[in-house]
């Protein structure tokens, strides 16, 4: 059949070799009661693991597949084959060119059309995108990290079956930073929601920000690639990132995100003083304990921020991108990213049952994070099952394999990625599918230094984040912008010394 037809296509000249070993084993019907935390045994998942290697790339360049330049539908209107083509295209010419070649395939004017058409639909989304168009014949593929790694998000799509009426995809965020390929990777995913506006669903994650992709490597690629044309690529995607979805509900059953859970936020008006002349905000020096919030609240945020704040009252975008579960119960400040929650297993109980949810799917920890978190499993098979509760489950799902992608000891990771299947009746039974990495890599060089840059899981370089605000924006922008981004990037301890008294000229 023509699905058949063009997965064939696709496989030629991309995978020469794929086994597979399936674990037929599936999740129990019955959680446990206790909180303690599940492994990734076969009495508790049902999992695909599939070893992949492509073919060597030989000497010298090899003819385009297609076409090149690709051009934009004449009609403006994304197909499968045009897809295709761009999948090819994207492929070649990681194998063929240099990096700064790259506007020969993919022409200015051609991405500004892709990004300013997906740009329209996501912001026309709102914050938790609800998925409740499931039938009996529906499949939804859940996706976590995958951080430029195009070759191997090409194969997950064909491992997974590419999107179509009766697949859904739920991709959770991270799509650019310490990968070669970040911008291959977010323009052909944009190319999907184009094409499947209400079968393919883009989250947002942490990296989708100014402060980590000019940190961990997307901002110098995209720079690198289109040269004179960089900055306003760069800032064309960062326009788009602001309009990512936050989170997911599938089928009322299933609650996606990229960190997970957050706080409720109370509102409190700003004090000013009297007069016009040098008028003053005062903050507020009020603090109120940290409970979960709502999906009424999530609904409510505003999401379109270059960079979540770590103050104020607009927190729930920065929790939902970067908070972090725990074994410990409650809710806390997650000290050790600077920024987000840790919620444990009662937490993850509460929330579940609330709402009349069976599972979390979040993303956000590869296994450089999971070795410094004590009581959580590691990420050898691309997920984990952090939480059993009486309600249901929350799982880790990451879905770069071999990651990072540059390492600075000689000794990697080597973890498989994984992706999740969701099936009728409840889609609330997870299928786990473990892959290996596409190897060996195109050769290519890091867009940062990873053998210094600060750890993602470490606190911010906040004074970084000050200094990126001030030269990102216009010369009448930036001493407010200056006290804005101040104001969300002090760390605790600095806010709980100077909040009660701190003033701000306007």
């Amino acid at each position: 059949n023509l699905q058949t037809d063009i997965l064939n296509f696709y496989t030629l000249g991309i995978v020469s070799k794929a086994k597979k070993k399936t674990m037929s084993d599936s999740l129990p019907s019955d959680s446990p009661s206790d909180h303690e935390p599940a492994t990734n045994s076969p009495e508790e998942a049902t999992t695909t693991s599939s070893t992949t290697t492509t073919t060597s790339t030989p000497e010298g360049p090899s003819p385009p597949p297609i076409q090149i330049p690709l051009p934009w539908p004449s009609n403006s209107s994304v197909t499968l084959d045009w897809i295709q083509n761009l999948i090819s295209a994207f492929d070649w010419s990681s194998k063929n060119l240099p990096p700064s070649e790259l506007p020969s395939v993919l022409p200015v004017s051609v991405f500004d059309a892709l990004v300013l058409t997906a740009s329209k639909i996501l912001h026309k989304e709102p914050n938790c995108v609800r998925i409740d168009d499931c039938n009996e014949n529906s499949r939804v593929v859940v996706v976590g990290d995958v951080h430029g790694q195009l070759h191997d998000v090409m194969f997950l799509l064909q491992d997974a079956g590419f999107p179509c009426e009766d697949r859904f995809f739920v991709f959770n965020g991270d799509y650019v930073d310490r990968g070669a390929w970040g911008l291959e990777t977010f323009l052909l995913l944009l190319a999907w929601k184009v094409f499947l506006p209400q079968r393919v669903f883009l989250l947002r994650g942490n990296h989708e920000s100014k402060y980590c992709t000019s940190v961990y490597g997307f901002e110098k690629e995209v720079l690198a690639k289109y040269g004179d044309k960089g900055k306003h690529v760069y800032r064309k995607c960062l326009g788009c990132f602001e309009g990512l979805p936050l989170a997911s509900v599938i089928a009322g059953r299933v609650y996606t995100a990229h960190g997970g859970l957050f706080r409720s936020v109370s509102i409190t008006p700003s004090k000013r003083s009297k007069g016009k002349k040098n008028r003053r905000i005062i903050l507020n020096s009020e603090t109120k304990p940290l409970c979960l919030g709502s999906l009424e609240e999530l609904s409510k945020a505003r999401r379109s921020v270059l960079d979540p704040p770590w103050e104020g009252q607009n927190l729930i975008p920065g929790d939902v991108l970067w908070s972090d579960p725990t074994m410990k119960s409650g809710l806390s400040p997650n000290t050790e990213r600077g920024i987000g929650l840790l919620w444990g297993p009662d937490c993850t109980e509460d929330f579940l049952k609330k709402f009349q949810l069976k599972l979390i799917i979040r993303s956000h920890e590869g296994p450089d994070a999971r070795e410094k978190r004590p009581g959580l499993g590691g990420m050898d098979e691309g997920y984990t099952i952090d939480h059993v509760v009486p309600s249901g489950k929350l799982i880790t799902l990451f879905s770069a394999p071999d990651y990072p992608q540059f390492q600075a000891t000689e000794d990697r990771y080597k973890n498989k990625g994984a992706y999740i299947v969701l099936k009728p009746p409840c889609f609330d039974d997870p299928e786990f599918h473990s892959f290996e990495a596409i190897t060996p890599r195109p050769a290519v060089n890091a867009y940062y230094d990873y053998k210094d840059v600060i750890d993602s899981d470490e606190e911010l370089d906040l004074a970084a984040m000050v200094q990126l605000g001030i030269s990102g924006a216009d010369d009448g922008e930036s001493h407010i912008l200056y006290h804005t981004i101040f104001l969300s990037s002090i760390s605790n301890t600095t806010s709980k010394q100077l909040r009660s008294h701190l003033l701000v000229q306007p």
